[in-house]
């Protein structure tokens, strides 16, 4: 499995496989009823049972995929170092590590180094995401009390 420091853009090639896949699994999970349905290698027909959660998101993978936007798998509970956790939000190390010593995201040192639980990052994100979003109405809706709009 790749780390987060290297994932990579779909191909155009992969990105049409990808989205020939998707649509074929999409139509088929509609039809499933089994929590744990069997699935075909072609090439070898070797049946394979899958949890249809499993199926599932393949599914999202395979869609984003398709869209050509680059996808990583990363349990939850996972560490990732300072710079990947920097990498991951989009901004400096340093910035993220102010963020570490201020106790706005929790995180564990390995002898002098600082590792990031990557679920930790994700609520980070989501909460930051959430706040731009609510600020973003809010600065609309003055504008729409100040008539700033053009109409």
């Amino acid at each position: 499995m790749n780390s987060i420091d290297e994932i990579k853009k779909p191909t155009k090639e992969e990105q049409q496989v990808a989205l020939e896949s998707y649509n074929a699994l999409d139509a088929v999970l509609k039809q499933i009823s089994s929590q744990n349905p069997e699935i075909e290698i072609e090439e070898t027909k070797e049946r394979i049972k899958v949890p249809i959660q499993a199926l599932r998101l393949l599914s999202k993978i395979l869609h984003v995929t398709a869209q050509g936007k680059p996808i990583s798998i990363v349990p939850l509970a996972m560490e990732v170092t300072t710079q990947s956790a920097a990498d991951f939000l989009g901004c400096s190390r340093p910035h993220l590590v102010k963020l570490l010593e201020e106790g706005v995201i929790p995180y564990t040192s390995v002898g002098r180094h600082r590792r990031v639980k990557f679920e930790d990052l994700q609520k980070y994100k989501k909460a930051m995401k959430a706040s731009q979003k609510k600020l973003l109405l809010e600065m609309m809706k003055q504008d729409e009390d100040y008539n700033m709009y053009d109409s």
